[in-house]
């Protein structure tokens, strides 16, 4: 399966230069996952940052069957920082795959886990209070999991998952004391 990059900038024009050099270089993200769907790349100057050091960002979002990693950096030249941030998504990637050498242990796919949500046509208000939408998959874990890539995306107070131990979407949430907590719905 083809690799899809998408290469986007923000207050800043991608050249061809820049455009070849990020997909040459995202494209070799594959050696390191094969099971990566698409990498999104994120490249913005700040005029407003406080030191001309932190101008230049790139953030780096893959997205693959198992996880979701994220990576920002920033530094005064474009190249250096999508450079610091394909390091660091490496790294990134290179931990995930040491913790994840254990199967799901029921013998059961990830096909077999999701219940797919009847799609529902919802007509549009005028006015909503409701800002942005956001959709995103959401892939089956376990509580440790769901930890674990709450910490490696960076998330600091919830993140959403389908815990595949009780077959239901749970929000693991950081408590006010450091703890984590974890919200369990029931419909009824």
């Amino acid at each position: 399966m083809a690799l899809k990059i998408d290469v986007a900038a923000r207050n800043m024009e991608v050249t061809d230069r820049i455009q070849d050099y990020v997909t040459k270089k995202a494209a070799k993200l594959d050696r390191y996952m094969s099971d990566i769907e698409e990498v999104k790349v994120e490249l913005s100057y700040i005029k407003s940052a406080r030191s001309a050091m932190d101008r230049q960002v790139a953030q780096i979002t893959v997205r693959g069957r198992r996880a979701l990693l994220r990576t920002e950096e920033r530094s005064d030249d474009v190249f250096a920082a999508f450079d610091t941030a394909m390091d660091k998504m490496q790294r990134q990637i290179e931990r995930l795959k040491g913790k994840r050498q254990r199967g799901r242990g029921d013998g059961r796919s990830a096909a077999e886990v999701v219940v797919e949500p009847p799609v529902e046509a919802k007509p549009k208000e005028a006015a909503s209070p409701i800002m942005r939408r956001k959709t995103f998959n959401l892939p089956p874990m376990n509580e440790a999991e769901a930890l674990e890539q709450m910490r490696m995306l960076g998330h600091d107070n919830f993140f959403i998952f389908f815990n595949i131990e009780t077959n239901a979407i749970n929000v693991l949430y950081r408590r006010r004391d450091g703890s984590y907590g974890l919200i369990e719905p029931k419909i009824g």
